[in-house]
């Protein structure tokens, strides 16, 4: 149960409600989320706005993002994201056992050199961001492009945020993710 109350959408000021309520039903099933965040209503309208502008704008391939939020989740052994970002990666291919094993990326049979470089930078940034060597961007560029290097990162650093957050408030997993 989470330590705080979930805010019904209608008690948030009206100028805000749309956003936060849309991030909550159709990004994904973050209501959980979403009605906690509400308590800091400017916070909940800002994020919220964020992630789906992001999300619609396509800067970086939905795969890599979605390969650093897990890998992010799995570190820091956050099983709300966990469970709302696994779903995506197994339509886009990854087996139950690749999932599993995600953390091993080196010699992963189902990703492939970006996959390995995505994850590879999600641990740098999530383990050690200041000791990220010169390398690693080297590698980065020859892929992306800057801009598409910023988002990953933003992406990576919100992540472990948001881990935090519905680790230290207890947040539920939503009931159609866990089967109830």
């Amino acid at each position: 149960m989470a330590r705080v109350k979930s805010l019904p959408y209608s008690d948030l000021p009206t100028d805000i409600r749309g956003v936060v309520e849309k991030y909550g039903t159709s990004y994904g099933p973050f209501g959980n989320q979403a009605q906690v965040l509400a308590h800091v209503a400017p916070a909940a309208h800002h994020l919220a706005a964020m992630l789906m502008e992001l999300k619609a704008r396509q800067g970086i391939t939905w795969r890599y993002i979605e390969l650093a939020v897990v890998v992010v989740s799995k570190l820091n052994a956050c099983d709300y994201c966990v469970a709302h970002h696994s779903p995506h990666l197994r339509v886009d291919g990854l087996s139950e056992a690749g999932l599993e094993t995600l953390l091993e990326y080196e010699n992963h049979p189902e990703l492939d050199d970006v996959d390995k470089l995505v994850v590879e930078y999600a641990i740098a940034v999530t383990n050690n961001a200041g000791k990220t060597r010169d390398k690693m961007f080297e590698r980065l560029h020859a892929v992306f492009s800057e801009a598409q290097i910023v988002e990953l990162t933003l992406r990576i650093s919100l992540c472990g945020f948001f881990n935090r957050f519905n680790d230290a408030l207890m947040i539920e997993i939503e009931e159609e993710l866990v089967g109830g």
